[in-house]
């Protein structure tokens, strides 16, 4: 889950002061230290921080309607539309049975390689190919095969709760909708909300509790968002 935050940072420039490292960095600390593709997340990320909370745009609200209904507008269309995905009125209920837990290990695992197949990424495939290889030869002649599918589920499953919460909390109360085409200063506001700061929450979160900060300035370093 460190390891997000801290891909993350390098995602956004904001490490080193020449992009060229930033993105060096970037594929080693994703791909090798996660198992995951830089060309991936560049490509969601940067869609999400255009549009941020807007729908069919903005890729981190695409749940809606499949599994949740997400912002007041959207709710209602489905509601006079009476379309019947799912029961949306518990959804309060089962989002901490599906969202959290699921995420990362049922949907991203083998997103991430369709992606990079599809795409024909293979430098990225390359970096995350090390991240298994490295894994398996470190646990298996210590857990087994087993003991080695055990954990890493195990590790994908606290990493899917402690991202998804994290990423959640500062969007998804906010103002949801189709794309108004408002100006870019007013979209990054309307979408986004802060969480207290303190010590443990700005390590638990990587700094994004700072969330408002970070989609105005998105390559500041976030060590500087308290400022």
């Amino acid at each position: 889950a460190q390891a997000g935050w801290l891909q993350h940072d390098f995602g956004h420039l904001s490490v080193f002061s020449k992009s060229r490292w930033n993105h060096w960095v970037h594929k080693f600390v994703i791909g090798h230290l996660k198992g995951a593709p830089a060309s991936w997340w560049n490509h969601l990320h940067f869609q999400h921080h255009a549009k941020p909370n807007c729908f069919r745009k903005d890729p981190d609200v695409n749940m809606h309607p499949l599994f949740f209904a997400l912002g007041k507008t959207l709710s209602v269309e489905l509601g006079v539309q009476k379309k019947k995905f799912m029961p949306y009125n518990h959804q309060h209920k089962y989002f901490f049975i599906i969202g959290p837990p699921a995420l990362v290990p049922l949907y991203f695992q083998w997103y991430i390689f369709y992606f990079v197949v599809q795409r024909k990424q293979w430098v990225d495939l390359a970096w995350m190919l090390t991240f298994y290889i490295r894994f398996f030869l470190t646990y298996l002649p210590l857990l087994g095969v087993k003991g080695i599918l055990g954990l890493y589920l195990l590790v994908r499953f606290i990493e899917s709760n402690w991202f998804v919460w994290v990423t959640q909390m500062n969007h998804i109360p906010m103002h949801i909708d189709y794309d108004k085409n408002v100006d870019w200063f007013s979209t990054q506001l309307q979408a986004t909300c802060n969480v207290h700061q303190s010590f443990f929450n700005d390590w638990f979160s990587g700094h994004l509790n700072f969330q408002i900060e970070h989609h105005l300035f998105p390559t500041m370093p976030r060590h500087n968002y308290w400022k």
